[in-house]
């Protein structure tokens, strides 16, 4: 049976005169899906939220919300609402009032609008503070009077803009959970624009990584984080060693290369042709430190180096290895307990990881 969509764009493109700020994007977004556009500034996500919401057109494509082709229709017409980073909260109404200010705009009834935005701040933990105004309240509390309000009207989708990014860090994490577990409740289709890659796999069912207008991949958080389709996601989402290699055969999504004169064995999404230059990618957490004596283990790669580097960071420790000349690579080995296995600078060591951790990209 057929996904059911919520949020459809098709082929959309949007150029601002010559500059294209999002090139022929095609994304389906599943109802009750809580979905991240992730990126960098400028990269096209919130282009693509706001002719979600009907503030920009897009130049050509298509856009569906619930199956209907909204590409030319008026923000005021589409049943969604927008949840921004500056909260766009009158200051001058009390609490009650900014929460019933959508829906006492469409005629809804004085009782009806009552009940309704009580259960919108229950929703969001604060139903005793319908009185107060908005600079009475803390950061936290106006973001959560900015999601009363969306949600009040019952959108079919909510949008949200950056809306965790005033928060300090503290906060805006105790946010990140609260904002998943409502939306669990709500059972919403929430689409969450943000350039926080740890705010994206936080939060979200699926995550659309975006850069230059073109949408790079789409995924669960742990489809991109360990299966990213080439190297910019790979960069953009935490930290990954890239070491450069050539492909020496390529079968059934396996890959061998060369690295400083070393063969690798890795993971490839792509057909690689031989003597193609590409980049063997491994998340410094997937590799192991062993002394040159330990046993070997048949599903990993092994190979010999020096320490280069050591810094203790508390939960775990950052090693540099050289494993030949100017081939370096980090590692990241958890401190578990005092009696952890810890290495010396200059130490010789293997290095090691399974090979279904590291990957073969491209570009």
């Amino acid at each position: 049976m057929a996904a059911t969509f919520d949020v459809e764009l098709r082929t959309v493109t949007k150029r601002f005169g010559s500059f294209v700020a999002v090139k022929e994007v095609s994304l389906g977004i599943r109802q009750g899906e809580f979905f991240s556009l992730l990126g960098p500034s400028g990269c096209g996500k919130t282009t693509n939220l706001r002719m979600i919401a009907g503030f920009e057109l897009p130049t050509s494509g298509s856009i569906l919300l619930g199956g209907q082709d909204v590409s030319q229709l008026p923000p005021f017409k589409r049943n969604v609402n927008t949840v921004f980073q500056n909260y766009a909260l009158f200051p001058h109404l009390s609490v009650s009032d900014n929460v019933a200010f959508g829906l006492e705009m469409k005629g809804i009834e004085k009782g009806e609008i009552r009940r309704r935005v009580g259960e919108a701040l229950e929703m969001v933990r604060l139903p005793d503070s319908g009185n107060k105004k908005p600079n009475q309240l803390s950061g936290g509390q106006r973001q959560r009077i900015a999601l009363a309000r969306a949600i009040v009207n019952r959108p079919q989708v909510l949008l949200l803009d950056e809306p965790l990014g005033a928060l300090d860090l503290k906060l805006r994490k105790a946010m990140q959970l609260e904002l998943k577990e409502m939306q669990r409740q709500l059972a919403l289709t929430f689409v969450f624009v943000t350039h926080d890659q740890e705010e994206a796999l936080v939060m979200s069912d699926r995550i659309g990584v975006m850069d230059h207008g073109v949408l790079r991949q789409v995924g669960t958080p742990e489809e991109i984080y360990d299966r990213p389709a080439d190297r910019f996601v790979a960069d953009f989402i935490g930290d990954t060693n890239f070491l450069p290699c050539r492909v020496v055969d390529y079968r059934e999504g396996t890959a061998h290369v060369q690295v400083a004169g070393m063969t690798m064995t890795a993971a490839s999404d792509r057909t690689l042709a031989a003597n193609t230059d590409a980049f063997l990618a491994i998340r410094p957490e997937k590799v192991q430190l062993y002394s040159t004596d330990a046993p070997r283990n048949p599903d990993e790669e092994r190979f010999g180096g020096v320490i280069v580097e050591e810094v203790f960071m508390g939960t775990d420790t950052r090693y540099l290895v050289e494993l030949a000349a100017q081939t370096q690579i980090v590692v990241r080995q958890q401190n578990m307990n005092v009696a952890s296995t810890r290495f010396a600078l200059g130490q010789r060591v293997d290095v090691g990881w399974e090979t279904v951790f590291a990957r073969v990209l491209v570009s």
